[in-house]
């Protein structure tokens, strides 16, 4: 199974210099259905929201979103809300430096930018991939049989660690098809 990801950004003739012979597939809030459902803005219902038995959310990033504290600002349950893929975003701008995430809706404990990605991002994007999207998961994986794959996305940063850019979901769906998740997340 070959597979890789790579910037959405990059011109058509620079990833298939970079990758002869794959198939592209967007998997970002742009792309098409059904690969669109990979996108953490993708409104999948239902999502639980970690450390927050009776919540649920529409999508990952308003999980992420929502969980967000700023210096002027808490919690926003109504991001778990936003199903149209656009309006999900808190920005400092807006609210003032982020202070963290907040280990749950009500939790007293507010989480440093790792601790969030290990303990509500990664097991909430998990989440979709074996639930929510699962039969894209399906999809990919028999493709990927056939011919090498490249999935795209606006992130290129694989590491979890590296808390200088954003994480690259394309990069989560690769390590989750090749069983690598990043072994230090929760699951």
């Amino acid at each position: 199974m070959q597979l890789a990801f790579d910037s959405r950004r990059k011109g058509s003739t620079t990833l298939e210099r970079a990758h002869p012979g794959a198939k592209f597939i967007d998997v970002t809030s742009k792309g098409v259905e059904p690969w669109v459902r990979l996108s953490p803005f993708y409104p999948h219902e239902g999502l639980p929201v970690p450390f927050s038995p009776d919540h649920s959310a529409a999508s990952v990033e308003g999980v992420w979103q929502g969980l967000k504290v700023f210096e002027s600002c808490d919690v926003d349950v109504g991001k778990f809300e936003v199903r149209t893929m656009r309006g999900i975003k808190r920005t400092v701008r807006k609210f003032g430096p982020v202070l963290g995430h907040r280990q749950g809706v009500t939790g007293d404990t507010i989480l440093n930018y790792l601790e969030a990605r290990r303990t509500i991002y990664l097991p909430t994007y998990r989440y979709i991939l074996e639930h929510s999207a699962a039969s894209v998961v399906g999809e990919l994986r028999s493709l990927a049989t056939r011919q090498p794959l490249v999935l795209l996305d606006y992130e290129t940063n694989g590491d979890i660690e590296d808390l200088r850019r954003p994480l690259s979901h394309a990069s989560l769906v690769v390590a989750y098809l090749q069983d690598r998740w990043p072994a230090d997340a929760t699951r």
